[in-house]
């Protein structure tokens, strides 16, 4: 067995009804607090109003900003720079992945006051991040990323000279993980969609890593087993899928460890340059690009590395995915292939060409796929075959 690290992670409060205990891990904290959310999701929801008083009755107070799309450095460095003076004691962040990794980063320079791109890895000053960062409780409201437990803090400028990379240090793992499957009530087939296929993706990937231990294959086995007992069930009946909705809120979760402590792969390694040239939002990207980039690391496997013990990661996803046993291996990877094929038909994911992409643009996003996550794909793929990928969903 290979030596692993697991890093740290956020203590962790699940549950229907767990936004109610949110009041009380902010007081462990202090009183002042920043409150990041999306643009309108949380704030206009039924959910909002009931925190607000319970906030109020404990006596805390609040400054709040709101993150549009996706955050870029720009963002944060501005939000740094209005409140940095601020005595704030925690940032409370609720929304989706994006609203918490605008939050991470903010929380991160608040108290040392520098902009994000003297961390900003690819893209910075290459400067060594020492803090402190500001305690953070992070609440998603929607089941994809599993940013609330990880240390990625990833923002983006778009268009042609665009990039998506990360501030990335383990002081921006959340103190608090507050994971509500109440607040998944009135998530739209959409968002159901994109974010449970990135969830999906996330364990997939994080299963196959070349970083996999024993701690995260646990992980994602179950997680896998959640997905495949809940996403279709949430996607067709929506608000009324209770149990579907905590599976998926778990899921996701168990997808955000893993992701952390062993990377991730090709679709992740495509994920960055295509949302930065492209105005494709992350989960699209993931559930639109799986099928595909599934299939072409499995032929690569069979004809370079026949012997990697990746194939029977593969073979053993397929069981778990399809819910059944196959005679010889190679049924279950085209299972696998066409059960992924099968959900991104079923839950509408949008081809890339329907965000732009179209046969001029592919060397560019394959010139930009190899960062970190790639590295981590259990095998190297050559620029043609990354390139197959994409034009497969084109």
């Amino acid at each position: 067995m290979r030596p692993f690290s697991i890093a740290r992670l956020p203590r962790i409060e699940f549950g229907r009804g767990a936004l109610e205990r949110v009041p009380g891990l902010i007081r462990a904290h202090g009183r002042q607090v920043l409150l990041v959310t999306g643009r309108r999701s949380f704030v206009e929801s039924p959910a909002w109003p009931r925190l607000s008083a319970a906030l109020r009755a404990a006596g805390i107070t609040w400054e709040h900003v709101s993150v549009e799309g996706e955050p870029s450095p720009q963002w944060v460095d501005d939000t740094v720079r209005e409140l940095g003076g601020e005595a704030l004691d925690v940032v409370l962040a609720i929304g989706g992945g994006s609203a918490l990794d605008g939050a991470k980063a903010v929380a991160g320079l608040l108290r040392c006051g520098h902009s994000v791109m003297d961390y900003l890895e690819g893209v910075g000053a290459g400067r060594v991040y020492r803090g402190p960062a500001t305690p953070m409780i992070a609440v998603p409201t929607t089941a994809g990323t599993g940013s609330e437990a990880t240390k990625n803090a990833v923002l983006s400028v778009q268009g042609g000279a665009g990039f998506k990379k990360s501030f990335r240090d383990e002081a921006l793992v959340p103190a608090h993980a507050v994971i509500d499957p109440d607040l998944l009530m009135t998530c739209p087939r959409a968002v159901i969609a994109a974010n449970g296929m990135d969830a999906l993706t996330q364990l997939l990937e994080s299963y196959l890593s070349l970083k996999a231990n024993p701690v995260t294959d646990a992980l994602s086995i179950r997680g896998l087993e959640m997905v495949r007992e809940a996403l279709p069930e949430w996607y067709e009946k929506e608000g009324e899928a209770r149990e579907a909705q905590e599976r998926m809120a778990c899921a996701a979760l168990l997808s955000g460890i893993t992701l952390a402590q062993c990377g991730l792969g090709s679709v992740h390694g495509l994920a960055s340059p295509l949302g930065a040239f492209y105005p494709i939002p992350h989960g699209e990207v993931c559930g639109t690009l799986v099928a595909a980039a599934t299939e072409a690391n499995i032929r690569a496997l069979r004809a370079r590395e026949p012997d990697n013990s990746a194939l029977n990661k593969y073979a053993r996803a397929a069981r778990i995915l399809c819910g059944r046993g196959f005679k010889h291996p190679e049924d279950a990877w085209t299972a696998l292939v066409d059960l992924l094929e099968d959900w991104t038909r079923r839950m509408a994911l949008p081809r890339l060409s329907h965000y732009g992409l179209d046969g001029t643009g592919i060397d560019k996003v394959v010139a930009h796929s190899r960062g970190s996550s790639m590295k981590t794909n259990p095998i190297e793929l050559r620029d043609d075959e990354i390139a197959a990928i994409l034009r497969a969903r084109l």
